[in-house]
C-alpha cells in the first residue's frame, strides 16, 4: 500500500507477524499499513482479533516474529525501547500509576526529560485543563481513583511529553457516555494542534467513526481493510460485528 508521492509516511508496517505462545497459532498474519504524520487511525475489530497485540508491537512491548516496522524510515529494532517510547507512546487500557499521586504520574516523564519545574507546571496546568481533570485529584493515589480517572490521567502523562506518535488501547472503555465523547473530541484537535499521529483501538465504533481519519480493520490477527474513514460503510460493519458476535455466542 502505497501513501501519496509527496509524503513520506512516518509509520510503515511491512508483513509484520507475530507469533503466540507454542500451540496457539499465531496473533497477526502478514500485516501491512502505511500511516502519515497527523493522521488518527482507528484500529477496530472483534475481540481477540490482534489490536492490543498490534499496539504493543509499535513501541517494543512486544517483538515481532517477521517483517519489518520503521518510524521515519528507521528500523525500530535499531532504536532502544527507552527512547522509541518517548517518540511512541502506548497508553494501555488498565492504566498504573506506580504509587504516585495524579501530580507525580503527570510530572515525572518530565521529571526523567530534565525539563525546568517553571515548563513542568506549565504543562501540568495546561493538560490537567484540556482533559477536564478537578485540581482536587492532584493529591490523590491509584487507590483513590476510578478506573476511568486513572485511564483520564494516563492520557495526561502521555499527551505531557508530546510523543511524535500516540498509541492508545480502549481509552473511553471506563469512561462515562460524557467524558468519553469529550475525550474524542480532543484527540481529534490533539494531531492538528501539536502534529502528534493517534492510533486507537476502541470498540465504541461510533467514537470510532468520529475519531478517525483512517481505519484499520482486523479479523482473527489478519488485515481486512485500511481505508479513509469517510469511505468506510459503517453500518455494514457494525453489522459485520454483530454477525460474529451471534456466531460466538451460538458456537458456545
Amino acid at each position: 500500500m502505497s501513501a501519496s508521492p509527496n509524503k513520506i509516511p512516518q509509520l510503515q508496517v511491512s508483513q509484520v507477524s507475530l507469533a503466540a505462545t507454542v500451540g496457539m497459532g499465531v496473533l497477526l498474519q502478514d500485516i501491512s499499513f502505511e500511516v502519515l504524520a497527523g493522521e488518527r487511525v482507528a484500529i477496530v475489530g472483534p475481540s481477540g482479533a490482534g489490536k492490543t497485540s498490534l499496539l504493543r508491537l509499535l513501541n517494543r512491548l512486544n517483538e515481532a516474529s517477521s517483517g519489518k516496522i520503521l518510524l521515519e524510515n528507521q528500523d525500530i529494532r535499531q532504536i532502544p525501547p527507552t527512547q522509541l517510547r518517548q517518540q511512541v507512546t502506548l497508553v494501555l487500557q488498565e492504566a498504573k500509576l506506580l504509587g504516585m499521586t495524579v501530580q507525580e504520574t503527570i510530572s515525572y516523564p518530565l521529571l526523567l526529560r530534565g525539563f525546568p519545574t517553571t515548563q513542568i507546571k506549565e504543562r501540568l496546568i495546561y493538560w490537567l485543563e484540556r482533559l477536564h481533570i478537578p485540581e482536587d485529584w492532584q493529591n490523590r493515589t491509584e487507590i483513590q481513583l476510578s478506573a476511568g480517572q486513572r485511564q483520564l490521567v494516563a492520557i495526561a502523562r502521555a499527551l505531557v511529553i508530546q510523543p511524535k506518535i500516540l498509541l492508545l488501547d480502549e481509552p473511553t472503555s471506563a469512561l462515562d457516555s460524557g467524558r468519553a465523547s469529550y475525550l474524542i473530541q480532543l484527540l481529534t484537535q490533539i494531531p492538528q494542534e501539536f502534529g502528534t499521529t493517534i492510533l486507537m483501538v476502541n470498540h465504541q465504533l461510533e467514537l470510532a467513526q468520529q475519531f478517525s481519519t483512517k481505519v484499520l480493520h482486523l479479523q482473527q490477527g489478519k488485515l481486512v481493510e485500511f481505508t479513509p474513514g469517510e469511505k468506510l460503510d459503517w453500518k455494514q460493519l457494525r453489522q459485520t460485528f454483530i454477525d460474529l458476535e451471534r456466531r460466538e455466542a451460538e458456537e458456545w
